[in-house]
């Protein structure tokens, strides 16, 4: 039943905010779904980046994006997500999405870490435009730590009000530490 996984709920929330033919970033490329979903958001006129740390994760996505019919939609980038901003500007991003933790398939010892990922928040925050959205998977069960996961959540209940909603999940009849989809809005 996909309706009760993260990602689909991650997916349906930024469906029902994004305009089309908007600037999308995926934070955490990992195997392309959700480089290939904000292709499809993005349409010709949008423009996607997408990040990650490991050449095979580039290389899965780009399959993924030519299978689904995307080649050539979305700039690919072998780099951290804590350095986006190096690639966008400010106040120019109506989406960014993250799925914290390791590449479905790959190497577990190779995961996101909390300095990194509450950099890449932080930019990810100043990068977004004034009604812009940040969704954020948190996985921090079994090979993931649980430090990653209160760090995010620390910096997040300290963001002001006054210029962010921030909306927290949660699976309450889950066992084994299920994660965590939290929503950020940009006033």
């Amino acid at each position: 039943m996909k309706q009760s996984q993260i990602t689909y709920w991650c997916h349906e929330v930024i469906r029902s905010q994004a305009p089309k033919g908007g600037l999308y970033v995926d934070a955490t490329m990992g195997n392309g779904k959700d480089t290939v979903f904000l292709c499809g958001l993005a349409g010709e006129e949008g423009k996607v980046l997408a990040f990650d740390i490991q050449a095979c994760a580039l290389d899965e996505a780009k399959t993924l994006l030519e299978r689904e019919g995307y080649a050539g939609r979305a700039r690919l980038i072998l780099d951290g997500h804590e350095n986006m901003d190096q690639y966008v500007q400010d106040g120019t991003v109506d989406v960014i999405c993250f799925n914290f933790g390791y590449l479905p398939g790959g190497d577990h010892s190779i995961s996101t870490l909390p300095q990194t990922s509450l950099a890449a928040v932080s930019k990810g925050l100043s990068a977004l435009k004034s009604g812009g959205m940040m969704s954020l998977c948190i996985y921090s069960g079994k090979d993931t730590g649980f430090e990653e996961k209160e760090c995010l959540m620390e910096y997040l209940k300290g963001l002001p009000a006054k210029d962010f909603t921030v909306i927290e999940n949660k699976y309450l009849n889950r066992g084994n530490h299920p994660p965590s989809p939290v929503f950020l809005f940009k006033r």
